[in-house]
């Protein structure tokens, strides 16, 4: 679960999330919607930790992040571009990120490379990797360990219609084994095919929550 309380970001005169609260449960996908700069990815970057909040908190299993816990061992996430070095192959790269933890084995990481469409054997260097090609991997970077909570910024963006029919296969069979997704996303049918719950942001602000009929 995350629950977030009244968080709010300034840097300096700038409001950047403004008193927004809600909680997100377990075995569902979850929008958020708005344009660019309407406070989106600075929310998963607080739940991530990768950013302070200058009031209000985030909780990740009832932990609040900066107090009792640095950063949540248990998301994968992918946040604006991917970034890979371009000289290595799609599995030296994960293995590179893999290493930082060592929790995962060669074959784990093989598997869920495979599970994004792309082959872990091959040698060609991620510098040549069509845009769609290289999104596969950075879904398979947020995957690899297994994490309880996924948070995915345009996770389909740079797809071909197939790549994107299979993603959202993928990512609804994520849901089916309990894990929490969070998706900013642009285009209104990923959100309208995979969610369960959209939140609408403008300026800082959640201004809408709706609830699936699906």
């Amino acid at each position: 679960m995350i629950q977030i309380e009244n968080l709010t970001k300034k840097f300096g005169d700038i409001t950047v999330l403004d008193r927004v609260t809600m909680t997100l449960d377990a075995g569902k996908i979850y929008g958020f919607v708005g344009r660019n700069g309407s406070g989106k990815t600075m929310l998963m970057k607080h739940i991530l930790g990768f950013v302070s909040p200058t009031s209000g908190y985030v909780k990740v299993d009832g932990k609040e992040i900066g107090r009792e816990l640095d950063m949540p061992q248990n998301i994968g996430a992918i946040i604006e571009t991917p970034g890979f070095l371009p000289e290595y192959s799609a599995f030296k790269n994960l293995k590179f990120l893999a290493m930082i933890r060592g929790v995962i084995s060669d074959q784990e990481i093989k598997d869920t490379i495979r599970l994004v469409g792309l082959d872990p054997d091959s040698k060609k260097h991620v510098g040549k990797f069509s845009l769609g090609m290289r999104q596969r991997l950075g879904i398979a970077q947020a995957l690899m360990e297994n994490p309880d909570i996924l948070l995915l910024d345009e996770p389909l963006s740079g797809l071909d219609n197939e790549g994107v029919d299979e993603m959202r296969r993928l990512l609804l069979k994520q849901k089916q084994q309990g894990k929490l997704i969070v998706i900013a996303s642009h285009s209104r049918e990923d959100i309208g095919i995979l969610c369960d719950e959209i939140f609408r942001f403008d300026k800082g602000k959640v201004i809408g929550h709706e609830v699936s009929k699906k």
